[in-house]
């Protein structure tokens, strides 16, 4: 992969994070992704799990899972290390209050992820911490 290609890949994943779209969701991921939300996390296995995991269905339907509300969330990532098919991404998600509402939480991202020889993510973990800026507060409130 190159640097160019996983920032596509980034773009497409904020795009479909942003309409849930199960066929974008979908595009991203090779057939055998293991999948962590948080590094410790036991791996989310395949595709369709994956998905299902993003829409909140399946196994995945309880509020824990619920998608984040359409219009509360903007986020922008970039590749910040390319080595082969490994790459690593930092970057920011937003939360709002509501669809143009005020900012209510920050939080700064690292992707990590191997991607197949289609381009699609085979492995991804996430880790985010809190941003502790004005606009979210220290302690997240």
């Amino acid at each position: 992969m190159e640097r160019a290609e996983v920032n596509g890949w980034l773009e497409r994943y904020i795009e479909a994070w942003k309409t849930y779209d199960r066929e974008l969701i979908a595009d991203l991921y090779s057939d055998d992704i293991v999948y962590r939300y948080h590094p410790y996390d036991e791996p989310i296995r395949g595709r369709d799990a994956v998905v299902d995991s993003w829409l909140g269905t399946g196994e995945y339907s309880d509020e824990a899972w619920a998608p984040d509300e359409p219009g509360t969330y903007e986020a922008t990532y970039r590749a910040v290390a390319v080595d082969g098919d490994l790459a690593v991404a930092t970057g920011s998600s937003t939360y709002l209050t509501e669809p143009g509402g005020t900012v209510k939480m920050i939080y700064d991202n690292c992707f990590v992820m191997r991607f197949d020889g289609s381009g699609r993510c085979r492995e991804f973990t996430e880790w985010f911490m809190q941003h502790p800026s004005p606009e979210s507060g220290r302690d997240g409130s």
